[in-house]
């Protein structure tokens, strides 16, 4: 019954080990992205009317400045009604 017991005890250390193995051995094979590849960050602006801040790329430019909306910026600037 002993050997028994110390037979199972090898066996899950083996299998334990060899799991271990195999997974650090297919995590080490990923190649890790170049520097450049990551995204760069997104210069964020504020709108002149109401304050939410959204990236530069989205806001609707106007005379005084980037606003949120074309609604935003027709209040900002004195627009027709």
């Amino acid at each position: 019954m002993k050997y028994l017991l110390v037979l199972a005890v090898v066996m899950v250390a083996f299998y334990v080990w060899r799991n271990n193995r195999i997974t650090d051995r297919s995590q080490s094979s990923r190649p890790t992205p170049p520097p450049d590849a990551r995204r760069l960050p997104v210069v964020m602006v504020a709108c002149k009317q109401c304050g939410t801040h959204l990236p530069q790329g989205d806001t609707v430019q106007g005379a005084q400045g980037s606003y949120c909306s074309t609604e935003h910026r027709r209040l900002g600037e004195g627009g027709p009604a």
